[in-house]
């Protein structure tokens, strides 16, 4: 797919050969300029016209795509009278975090009639990603595939595909996702749940009046398909699968795994999925509905719906068969809606590569031991307000028991320039500051705290972090998505974290590595990373109603000795609050 992946018409792409450094050499990369023309645009979905926040009037957005080894300047025009900024979801940003997008933390929103260039180069990585919006919730509708490419001449180590296609999921609001999450945020009760799942954009016939609005997947019969998987939907973890096949998961996160077969494969907001589909040896006279529809942990409400493409085999040229409609339709059996035993089965089976040429780098010596808890809370009405959350309450989510406030101005800007005061303050808990039975019967004090507090590490310092769900409003799945590094899932488990005696079972020999991890529910997750980014780097949950209700906090990693353990200056054109 290659080529034909490069040739997309929507946007104006221009290569240029550039080297990093100064030093002379061959051509480490070419570098790509794409712009994206931030406007509103009319889409029509389940009979609902509405103007949405849109890159160059595409919805899903446009498709980046590049080599390893590539830089990419986007210029980023804002036409519409939100602040926007985007995200380049799992790219590591190695001394570029001016270009990593999250709003307030490291830089500036881009405001009407303004404009910023992400410039950054990609290094050490191949595969699928994705890039959205990072403020509010606009990544509702301004979202799209990035998908790096091997570097020319290096295969992938899987069978080459006969055609590579992006899949990705999506949640569709009749009313404006904006006004969505404000007015939940003003009556501190729960947001109204998105109206559709969609894939590609569309929501399929499983939705009133929406038959023409169906991804098609069309496939020849002994082909070997790539499904590049994208998971971003606003709130929820999906099960997805398509009827009467087999996939075999390849990568995930953009980093390789051992291939292992499934029919069903779930996949959290942030995380990506490649996966092989080998089709039928013959044209098998029949279509096959490819479905995907929630994993639900919590004891909110939720969009209980199901998006569906179809999977059409193409029919032999000299073949009389009856027209798509009247041939025979399959559909698959997913998991139930609270299916955690496959959610811990399946995330089983992902392991790293660990090969010589694909390594798995876990950090062996831990210097810095962290543990937190993710979960939600309650927060106090103000004055004269009744509120909607539990027993008059607002609703709230934190990380050790604090609620991140967002600060007015970039955190990263902040530091660079060494005026943090009343910004934010370096003391974020490295423990629960109230340790208690974290997954058992909560405490009758659910109030969080709030703050702007980091946690600073010096530069190559290496982490050990648990994660702990909690049972505070109820028990759920979090995926916690941490920017500027991937990091090694080594261990999981239900109930509470022992650290006498898990340790002995983490994995330091293969564990999959990635920059999304869904904390399962009613227990937790211990990840591993090594702080060689130095820059600002937020860590949240990627279910945004939590990222809403404070479930966020950010790293800062200090500046190395070298100079190329240094964050770079910013650039002139950086917004400014």
């Amino acid at each position: 797919m290659g080529a034909s992946l490069l040739s997309s018409p929507a946007f104006l792409v221009f290569f240029s050969f550039f080297t990093l450094g100064l030093l002379p050499g061959p051509v480490l990369g070419i570098t790509r300029h794409y712009k994206f023309d931030i406007k509103l645009h009319n889409v029509t979905r389940l009979r609902n016209t509405k103007s949405i926040v849109s890159v160059n009037g595409q919805f899903p957005g446009p498709r980046i795509v590049a080599r390893e080894g590539d830089q990419l300047l986007i210029k980023v025009v804002n036409h519409v009278s939100n602040n926007i900024s985007i995200h380049w979801h799992g790219i590591r940003q190695l001394r570029s975090g001016w270009a990593d997008g999250p709003a307030y933390v490291t830089q500036c929103p881009v405001q009407t009639g303004q404009s910023y260039v992400y410039n950054f180069t990609i290094v050490g990585q191949r595969g699928t990603l994705f890039w959205h919006a990072h403020i509010s919730w606009l990544r509702a509708t301004v979202y799209g595939p990035l998908v790096i490419l091997p570097k020319r001449g290096v295969p992938y180590p899987f069978p080459k595909p006969y055609k590579e296609v992006p899949i990705i999921f999506g949640e569709w609001f009749n009313a404006d996702p904006e006004a969505v999450i404000s007015q939940a945020l003003q009556t501190g009760g729960g947001p109204n749940v998105s109206d559709a799942y969609t894939i590609n954009g569309l929501p399929g016939p499983l939705y009133n009046c929406s038959a023409k609005d169906t991804f098609k997947l069309k496939v020849k019969p002994g082909r070997t398909y790539l499904l590049r998987l994208i998971n971003a939907a606003l709130n929820d973890e999906l099960f997805f699968s398509i009827a009467n096949h087999t996939l075999t998961v390849v990568d995930v996160d953009a980093i390789y795994v051992k291939p292992f077969e499934t029919e069903t494969l779930l996949i959290t907001p942030g995380q990506t999925t490649n996966v092989l589909l080998k089709t039928k040896p013959s044209y098998p006279s029949a279509t096959f509905f490819m479905t995907a529809r929630p994993y639900v942990t919590g004891q909110g409400t939720f969009d209980n719906s199901t998006v569906a493409g179809i999977l059409e085999y193409e029919s032999p040229s000299n073949s009389f068969h009856s027209s798509i409609k009247m041939l025979p339709l399959f559909k698959p059996i997913l998991p139930a809606l609270n299916d955690t035993s496959f959610a811990t089965n399946f995330a089983s089976k992902l392991r790293s590569l660990a090969s010589a040429q694909y390594p798995a780098n876990v950090p062996r010596k831990v210097d810095k031991h962290f543990f937190f808890t993710v979960g939600l809370g309650t927060s106090a009405c103000q004055q004269n307000q009744t509120c909607q959350g539990p027993n008059g309450t607002k609703f709230a989510a934190s990380v050790n028991n604090v609620s991140f406030t967002m600060p007015t101005t970039a955190l990263l800007q902040s530091h660079f320039f060494g005026q943090s005061n009343g910004v934010y303050t370096p003391d974020f808990p490295i423990n629960p500051i109230i340790p208690f039975n974290y997954t058992g019967t909560p405490p009758n004090n659910t109030m969080v705290s709030n703050g702007t507090k980091v946690v600073v590490l010096p530069f190559n310092t290496s982490v050990e972090l648990i994660m702990q769900d909690t049972s505070i409003l109820g028990a759920e799945s979090h995926p916690l998505h941490l920017h500027g590094f991937n990091f090694f899932v080594v261990g999981q488990g239900f109930g509470n974290f022992d650290p006498n005696k898990d340790p002995a079972n983490f994995n330091l020999v293969d564990p999959i590595e990635r920059n999304t991890v869904g904390v399962p529910s009613g227990g937790w997750v211990a990840i591993r990373f090594l702080a060689d980014n130095p820059g600002v780097w937020f860590m949240h949950c990627h279910l945004e109603v939590h990222t809403s209700w404070g479930l966020k906090m950010a790293w800062i990693v200090l500046d190395g000795k070298l100079p190329n353990q240094k964050l770079l200056p910013p650039p002139a054109d950086l917004p400014k609050c």
